[in-house]
């Protein structure tokens, strides 16, 4: 055999996944695991890479394969082990209805000493506002490096780094979407990444399928305390005029929970301006669906956290906190 018609070594993994119905397959972890070090490291064609990501797209991908993804883009991040969090907080779809009010739960909680690492990214679906870009309003910045983050850790207890500077690749990936067409399985990973090996795990999902898969991978990872919510736009939010479907993983166990309606009815919707998230912080603003989320959020997040058990006892806690914020710091 010449060298120009030996098999490309990626091949296996497309073949494993494209041969039809009878001959295909799921990857193992292992397998995963070798295929995403293989894409990291700039080993695979442009056209394997697009048919590898299409044919798990369709036939939806494992939990199995999730984990041996996250553990491959673990390995190459280079995240100091040392650097301990609470919580890692993924932010990866973008809000359009609504203001990311989420970001106001998470700066609440680091008010209050918990230690919050929040990645995501930005740009990928058009007309939808990015945590990335909201945080300048309250003078926190992207971090650049693990050193970035240690330093607003101890500064701040909140940390923000951009998928971008986390993972260049997939950054590249997960903007082939406007090509594609479709969203890929790494939109997935990425929300799964916690590359500080945080004792808890927060993000979201928009489409119901994708809340168990997301916390079955978090205990193959040996996550110990994992929450999906299906928020709004696909963040990790509460909608507070609605019941909310939520999916756990506690202590090797997978569970799932709805969230009781902050708010009786539906509220009339306000025009968009992320002017807004610092006013309602400062309190300088009143905004009752905002007000609603970041309250409802919070709780659910308290409750993870194990900070108060039953959703009454969650909101009256996150009620508490929110009122004694800081409201000069920002």
């Amino acid at each position: 055999m010449t060298e120009e018609t030996q098999e490309h070594p990626f091949a296996p993994f497309v073949r494993i996944l494209g041969k039809g119905k009878q001959g295909s397959r799921s990857l193992t972890q292992d397998e995963a695991r070798e295929a995403m070090q293989m894409i990291l490291q700039g080993q695979v064609e442009p056209e394997q890479l697009g048919a590898f990501l299409m044919l798990l797209r369709v036939k939806e991908e494992a939990p199995e394969e999730l984990a041996g993804f996250v553990e491959a883009v673990r390995a190459e991040c280079g995240a100091p082990q040392q650097l301990a969090v609470d919580i890692d907080w993924s932010s990866y779809a973008g809000k359009k209805r609504q203001l990311p009010w989420f970001i106001l739960a998470a700066l609440t909680l680091a008010g209050e000493g918990v230690r919050v690492f929040m990645h995501g990214a930005k740009g990928h679906t058009p007309g939808r506002i990015y945590t990335e870009e909201c945080l300048s309003l309250f003078g926190i910045r992207n971090c650049q490096g693990w050193d970035d983050v240690a330093e607003d850790l101890e500064q701040n207890q909140f940390a923000f780094m951009p998928i971008a500077v986390l993972s260049p690749e997939m950054a590249r990936i997960i903007n082939l979407r406007p090509i594609m067409g479709l969203r890929s399985p790494v939109h997935t990973l990425c929300r799964l990444l916690n590359p500080l090996h945080a004792q808890f795990t927060v993000d979201g999902v928009f489409h119901p399928a994708y809340g168990p898969m997301h916390q079955k991978t978090a205990l193959l990872l040996g996550v110990d305390n994992g929450l999906t919510i299906k928020g709004d736009g696909g963040e990790a939010e509460i909608k507070p005029e609605s019941e909310c479907d939520l999916q756990w993983s506690r202590s090797g166990e997978y569970s799932t929970s709805q969230w009781p309606r902050y708010y009786p009815k539906r509220l009339v919707k306000q025009p968009l301006d992320t002017q807004d998230l610092v006013k309602v912080w400062r309190g300088d603003a009143e905004h009752e669906y905002g007000q609603g989320a970041v309250i409802s959020t919070l709780a659910v997040v308290l409750q993870l956290l194990k900070k108060a058990e039953t959703p009454e006892q969650c909101i009256e806690l996150a009620e508490i906190m929110w009122a004694r914020r800081d409201k000069q710091i920002f």
